[in-house]
């Protein structure tokens, strides 16, 4: 069987595709699955150290930007149709999945016209421009969250969850602490802002470790801080004194959580899926600019439900993310109880379910092949 999964731009896009991916070739090692998304998405950099086949779309994001902008992405969706097209024919795939994000447009919209299965699936509580579009054409929906299904067409939504890698569950504690040279006896913070970083929660932890510095010999850092700020964010952390070990991008993200007692992080569905899924207390802070504000929705849920902590754009201040860290370190019962919570909320078995749907639509196809072979007769 061939597979083709589409999408990226974001690790919140493409891990998700990633997890599915394992899954298919889980299940049949024989299974061929081929990436397609855009040179300039993270995909470019991720999919070839995985080892799976990729092919570029020239397409761009239509929300948001300048009139001339807009135009431009227009004209690219329409290059991105003929790259759909041209990818199609080369592959010819089973089925075509959509995992979010313009790169996953035109294919899967192309795919529908060429009456192949299509199935997307929606990490948000509020569906993307991309995927409420796709959403009236695709053969299958998944989602994430109970609200997003009244979004999509009666009787095409499933409530899965948000696929995670398998991998993540198996990260081992003891030596996610040699390979991030830390000390397995320290209260460990794992800060990130996303696979490309977060400017903001870079600067805003570098000022909290001042209101920190009696905590120096007690509570160390690991902290992905994306390509632009890593050499100055590593030299604060060097002049404040602090222990830990700071990456520009961390791979290993099993081990980056194994290790972790808290983490700080953007709200974005996948981190929250695999916060869940393992069942971390975290500290969200809700990108502001998110589409339809999805990552606030996200971590008011988690919030509300006592699986983590909070803050706003507007409140962070180093102080006030010191504080919430302080107040973890301080109180094991409240990391327990919000571990707990954390975990109940997790879906790890969302992988599979999304490819038992995928399964049935590609055998739902070949069933109505034969049924159509049947009603034409053997051949004279």
């Amino acid at each position: 069987m061939k597979v083709i999964i589409a999408g990226g731009g974001t690790g919140g896009h493409l891990f998700p595709g990633l997890a599915l991916a394992e899954e298919f070739k889980r299940r049949d090692s024989a299974t061929e699955v081929v990436f397609v998304g855009t040179e300039h998405g993270i995909e470019a950099r991720i999919i070839p150290r995985e080892g799976y086949p990729l092919k570029f779309l020239r397409a761009e994001g239509l929300v948001g930007g300048s009139l001339l902008k807009k135009a431009r992405s227009t004209f690219k969706l329409l290059l991105a149709m003929f790259d759909a097209g041209r990818i199609l024919r080369e592959t010819r795939p089973d089925i075509v999945i959509g995992v979010g994000g313009y790169a996953s447009g035109a294919i899967v919209l192309m795919a529908h016209l060429k009456s192949l299965p299509t199935l997307i699936h929606e990490q948000n509580s509020i569906p993307g421009l991309t995927n409420k579009v796709l959403g009236k054409f695709v053969r299958g929906v998944c989602v994430t969250y109970q609200e997003s299904i009244s979004s999509f067409p009666m009787g095409k939504a499933y409530l899965t969850g948000n696929p995670i890698r398998p991998r993540i569950l198996r990260g081992e504690r003891e030596a996610a602490f040699r390979l991030f040279s830390l000390d397995e006896k320290l209260f460990t913070v794992f800060v990130f802002g996303g696979s490309s970083g977060a400017r903001s929660i870079n600067r805003t932890m570098v000022d909290a470790l001042n209101h920190l510095a009696d905590l120096r010999d007690k509570v160390q850092f690991l902290h992905q801080t994306g390509d632009r700020d890593y050499e100055n964010i590593r030299e604060a952390y060097r002049k404040a004194g602090v222990r830990g070990t700071v990456a520009p991008f961390i791979y290993q993200m099993p081990e980056a959580y194994a290790a972790a007692d808290v983490v700080v992080s953007r709200a974005g569905a996948t981190t929250l899926a695999e916060i869940t899924a393992i069942g971390k207390p975290a500290i969200l802070i809700p990108y502001p600019h998110a589409a339809g504000r999805h990552q606030e929705f996200n971590a008011l849920k988690l919030r509300e439900m006592g699986a983590a902590l909070m803050l706003m754009e507007h409140e962070l201040t180093g102080e006030a993310l010191a504080r919430q860290i302080r107040d973890l370190y301080d109180n094991e019962s409240l990391r327990n109880e919000m571990q707990k919570t954390s975990r109940g909320l997790g879906r790890p078995d969302a992988c599979a379910r999304i490819v038992d749907i995928a399964l049935s639509l590609v055998k739902e196809r070949g069933n109505g092949r034969k049924a159509a072979g049947a009603a034409r007769g053997p051949r004279v």
